[in-house]
């Protein structure tokens, strides 16, 4: 690691006894914590990290400051985690879009698996495969079919590489072995808006963003991504439907790669009790999003599931061929 950041250029950390003492005396923290949101105010994201600053003050005794780093698909405010003192009191709240910049990106200031150390999973949010009003198909076997006959004809709308609503529209394009028409929209909401008028056939989405168009049948919906049945909407799984398309919009928590084992124990400490707040877990309902269990919101659970991200999302990424820079 050291010499990692000394080919950046940056400041070599030293194991200096302040450190070690914030690790082993138990006292930590000892001063506010800086959370790093890395996309803009009033979106799932910025909902997630400011519900979770709130329960975590209350653990840790001290104020969460949440604050929005916006750029480069989370990459810039991920990079200013990486490269802080490994004391824990910088952290950066992600989603899976941490997992797909490992290949997405030719180059990064840091090292995702190194840089950063892994905190917890924190949420879980299903994508739906939805469609125009007057998509003709009846169900998700003919969706796909549609797709596999239709492909080139077709547009799918999602907002960006490297988003959840771009990577589900990768594995919908895998499952259906066919190529569409990738329209990039800036955010979900244009998206969904040329869905509502025809303009657009397709997109992936969370359930976060459609539901309240689907109950008003505003679009049309086929499946939900995840194994589970998402509560309150109406929709089969792909799972339960056979179609081999499994994908959740989830969040972690990161403290900067080397913190002492001691504060990111601290740390999953606190992200738990969050995690079991009343206002956290309704939030959560209202918006489709699941709490994490307690065995999911840990350092060495979430540790492995990024590296299992990172693996699966690789192959699709390569095959996609369009990397940023």
């Amino acid at each position: 690691m050291i010499a990692r950041r000394a080919a950046l250029g940056l400041p070599l950390l030293l194991a200096t006894p302040a450190l070690a003492q914030v690790g082993s005396s138990g006292a930590f923290p000892q001063r506010p914590i800086s959370l790093l949101i890395p996309f803009a105010a009033g979106g799932p994201t910025d909902m997630i990290g400011r519900l979770l600053a709130e329960g975590m003050s209350k653990e840790l005794g001290q104020p969460v400051a949440a604050e929005n780093v916006t750029g480069a698909g989370g990459t810039i405010a991920a990079a200013r985690v990486a490269q802080a003192r490994p004391d824990g009191y910088n952290i950066l709240l992600h989603h899976i879009g941490l997992a797909s910049a490992a290949t997405l990106y030719r180059r990064l200031p840091f090292d995702i698996q190194r840089g950063l150390a892994p905190l917890g999973v924190v949420s879980q949010t299903g994508m739906t495969l939805v469609a125009r009003p007057d998509f003709p198909a009846a169900d998700l076997a003919a969706y796909i079919e549609t797709i596999r006959r239709r492909g080139d004809e077709l547009n799918l709308g999602h907002s960006g590489l490297g988003g959840s609503n771009q990577l589900c529209a990768l594995l919908l394009q895998h499952a259906a072995g066919k190529s569409v028409t990738n329209v990039v929209f800036r955010g979900s909401a244009p998206a969904i808006t040329e869905l509502m008028a025809g303009r657009l056939d397709i997109t992936c989405d969370q359930a976060t963003v459609t539901a309240p168009f689907l109950r008003d049948n505003r679009i049309r919906g086929y499946a939900v991504t995840t194994p589970q049945r998402v509560p309150g909407l109406e929709l089969p799984t792909t799972t339960e439907l056979g179609i081999p398309l499994t994908m959740s919009a989830w969040h972690g928590l990161y403290a900067t790669g080397g913190t002492p084992p001691e504060v990111q124990q601290r740390l999953a400490q606190a992200i738990r009790a969050a995690l079991h707040e009343d206002r956290l877990k309704t939030r959560f309902a209202e918006t489709f999003t699941t709490v994490a269990a307690d065995r999911e919101a840990d350092p060495a659970y979430h540790a492995n599931f990024l590296t299992s991200e990172i693996e699966r999302l690789r192959p699709l990424i390569l095959a996609a061929g369009q990397f940023a820079d």
